[in-house]
């Protein structure tokens, strides 16, 4: 649970889908749980038209595949590839269809799938690659800024007495940090690259990145301001960094294999500031800068082209995924002065716009955590809106984009002081991040959004290469998203009591198919209560690995004195999750269940969830239960940022900063006891305790908790006995089903 200054958030994690990664026996569906899934794959309404379709490889990895998309009563729409997915031009008719796919030539087609599309599926029609690439080069420099990107002595009152403000704020910093930013140099960085990753070069890797974030922001920033005022003192600012980024040794601590952030965004920042500077470089100069660029990314290239497109059939790569978001960007500014831009292009754009993002499905989502869907959208914020000017595609009004903006407003809604699961679910969110990416829609749920995040002052640099207005200010009705919502692709379910209003209560419940992979965690089936214990260093770390990743830090169930769900192996951890069984939203009150037996990777027969969000009483009732072979005794941990009070054996009390949370054990069998764990990050406190319920293996055990928000201590009254208990809290009662 996680307290806000003027409301109160639980976050109740669960389980994922054990039977999807074999769902299907033909070879589309492949049983490798890394393997890309077929899409569309259910036959529920498609929200975007044509839809993104892809499918597992064929074992024998023929070089072409034929695609065969039928409506309803009709003929065929065929279609032959030479990769695993496909993205028609044009938008299908309204109706129902079905899909296979075969290697080209043969007779082996895949099962068929279905689908349908209707009035709700958005259109989002992408050209073909020839068509892209002629749209693109026929553009005058700069190709990456918009229209209403002029000079600031164009600018009218309105504009000026918007905008001003940021070029003032984008002027003062790049003038300080002309002094304050120190020459770049190899030599700075003299750590060896090591396997395993330790500590020191773990270190180095983060200071390669923001030493070199900081030195293209400034060379972006200045190039920026010398097409805004014609200064040129901004012109041999923006020259001055270009030089010393482009001199840097590209096999050294900068490259693709040594810290792949910061080579991509030498590559990107420096093909950007040609494109600003277009007529004001010498042939010389822009010469060296390109070379630069065709060989960074001539290695960020091979990294993804790798396998006919590593990422077409195992997607499951953060870092690469983001890679091919940069690797679409340089392509488009490239063509036309690198040869090879041509066929970077072709390879990452269409492919990218397909597929976005493995951490959902199309409905949208970020199984990794808000704090991770942070970070992209502040990437997607950074590279969608030149991707808009120079290709015409804008991202933005892909389907899949509301949904995301729609999990960000769920799981991260106004006054959210922490984020919800996954790595740096610790830390707090900055809400100019996904107030920036609203204000790039065309939405009402978008407009809301804008309108009461909060949090200061969109980034300068950010305001002044988007459109002017931004595509927002087109949308005048504000509509806040419902109080209940459900994402099916990642497993996350949120509740709140009023999500308009900022001393609301939110409880977060996640059941989710991606297990504890990549950057969530081993909280399938779990409670978040305050805090999430421990902090994230670096990825992989010691501390990560064994107390910040592990179910015990998660206050999720654990067994004999902390342990919890498997969390290692690779492909196990896409596999150790369990489902969402049931969902509903009622005027009374919201439910949700799941089952998240298979993360405990067999320790446990059963590890289920319910839960019920009692509207009238601002309370949360949670029941596990849970089976085994062998006795165990089973712990329901919770942590705090301050010292819990422990009231009685049954009940324990929390409160910090004028909120308060009580949970009692209604069953009366799991005394409740504090334990000691690793200690905090500095000046963080955590308090650390849980309820004990033995069990003699003999039959199931249960956790009936009831989560009183504000300590308001209803009446409570636990009746009947097998399938016909009930739970009365105050004047509001459930049937244990």
């Amino acid at each position: 649970m996680k307290f806000h200054r003027k409301g109160i958030a639980i976050a109740v994690a669960m389980a994922s889908l054990t039977c999807s990664f074999s769902a299907h026996a033909d070879w589309a569906q492949s049983t490798d749980p890394l393997v890309v899934q077929p899409n569309p794959s259910n036959g529920a309404v498609q929200a975007q038209n044509p839809p993104a379709f892809f499918w597992a490889r064929y074992p024998t990895g023929p070089a072409a595949y034929d695609i065969e998309i039928t409506p309803a009563n009709g003929g065929p729409i065929q279609a032959t590839v030479d990769r695993n997915w496909y993205l028609p031009t044009r938008a299908l008719a309204l109706g129902n269809y079905s899909w296979r796919v075969r290697p080209a030539g043969s007779s082996d087609w895949s099962s068929p799938r279905s689908f349908a599309i209707t009035s709700k599926s958005t259109v989002f029609e992408v050209p073909d690659n020839a068509t892209l690439r002629a749209r693109i080069q026929a553009k005058a420099r700069p190709r990456s800024l918009p229209p209403s990107f002029t000079p600031f002595s164009t600018w009218s009152t309105a504009k000026r007495n918007d905008l001003e403000p940021y070029l003032s704020r984008l002027t003062n910093e790049v003038k300080v940090q002309t002094t304050a930013l120190p020459d770049l140099s190899d030599a700075r960085w003299a750590v060896a690259i090591s396997t395993p990753l330790t500590a020191a070069m773990a270190a180095q890797q983060t200071d390669v990145r923001n030493r070199i974030n900081e030195a293209t922001r400034q060379l972006e920033a200045a190039a920026l301001l010398w097409r805004a005022k014609k200064d040129p003192v901004f012109l041999n600012e923006a020259l001055k960094r270009g030089d010393q980024l482009a001199a840097l040794n590209t096999s050294g601590p900068t490259s693709y294999a040594n810290q792949d952030q910061a080579t991509r965004q030498i590559a990107l920042s420096l093909v950007k500031a040609v494109d600003f500077l277009a007529g004001d470089l010498d042939a010389g100069r822009k010469s060296r800068w390109l070379e630069d660029v065709r060989v960074r990314a001539t290695e960020i290239y091979g990294n993804l082209a790798g396998d006919n497109g590593r990422l077409d059939q195992f997607p499951f790569d953060s870092h690469g995924n983001t890679s091919m978001i940069f690797m679409a960007l340089i392509s488009s500014l490239a063509l036309g002065d690198i040869p090879d831009a041509q066929k970077w292009f072709d390879f990452s754009f269409r492919a990218y716009v397909n597929n976005p993002s493995p951490w959902s499905g199309p409905e949208g989502g970020y199984a990794n955590g808000t704090a991770y869907a942070e970070y992209a959208a502040a990437y997607m914020v950074a590279l969608w809106d030149p991707m808009a000017q120079v290709t015409g595609v804008n991202m933005y009004a892909k389907p899949w984009t509301l949904g995301f903006l729609d999990f960000a407003t769920q799981f991260t809604p106004p006054g959210s002081k922490i984020h919800a699961f996954g790595d740096g679910s610790e830390t707090r969110p900055d809400p100019r991040v996904f107030r920036a990416f609203a204000n790039r829609m065309v939405s009402p749920r978008a407009a809301w959004y804008v309108a009461n995040l909060g949090g200061g002052l969109e980034d300068a640099m950010s305001v002044l290469e988007a459109p002017y207005p931004m595509p927002v200010a087109a949308t005048s009705l504000k509509i806040p998203p419902s109080n209940a919502a459900y994402y099916p692709s990642t497993g996350w379910v949120a509740l709140h009591s009023d999500i308009g209003n900022t001393n609301r209560s939110s409880f977060y419940f996640k059941s989710s198919p991606y297990g504890s992979f990549n950057h969530s965690h081993g909280d399938q089936n779990g409670q978040p209560l305050l805090v999430k214990a421990g902090w994230y260093d670096w990825y992989g770390s010691p501390l990560w690995a064994d107390w910040y990743h592990q179910t015990r830090s998660q206050n999720a169930v654990t067994f004999d004195g902390g342990k919890g769900q498997l969390v290692d192996g690779y492909r196990e951890q896409l596999q150790r999750n369990g489902r969402i069984a049931g969902f509903s939203a009622q005027s009374s009150y919201d439910y949700a269940e799941g089952d998240a037996t298979p993360a405990y990777g067999g320790q446990l027969t059963m590890a289920k969830r319910q839960i019920w969000y009692l509207h009238a009483q601002n309370a949360m009732l949670v029941r596990d239960r849970l089976a085994a072979v062998v006795a165990h005794t089973y712990e329901f941990n919770i942590h705090a940022p301050v010292a819990m009070t422990v009231e009685n054996p049954s009940s324990v009390q929390i409160a910090i900063n004028g909120q308060s949370v009580c949970l009692r054990d209604l069953n009366g069998n799991a005394p409740f006891a504090k334990w000691s764990g690793p200690a905090p990050k500095a000046g963080v406190v955590e308090d650390h305790g849980a309820f004990y319920l033995k069990s003699d293996g003999k039959s199931s055990a249960e956790f009936l908790v009831l989560l009183d928000v504000g300590c308001q201590r209803p009446a409570v009254k636990v009746a009947g006995t097998g399938t016909n208990r009930t739970v009365s809290v105050g004047s509001q009662t459930v049937t244990l089903d």
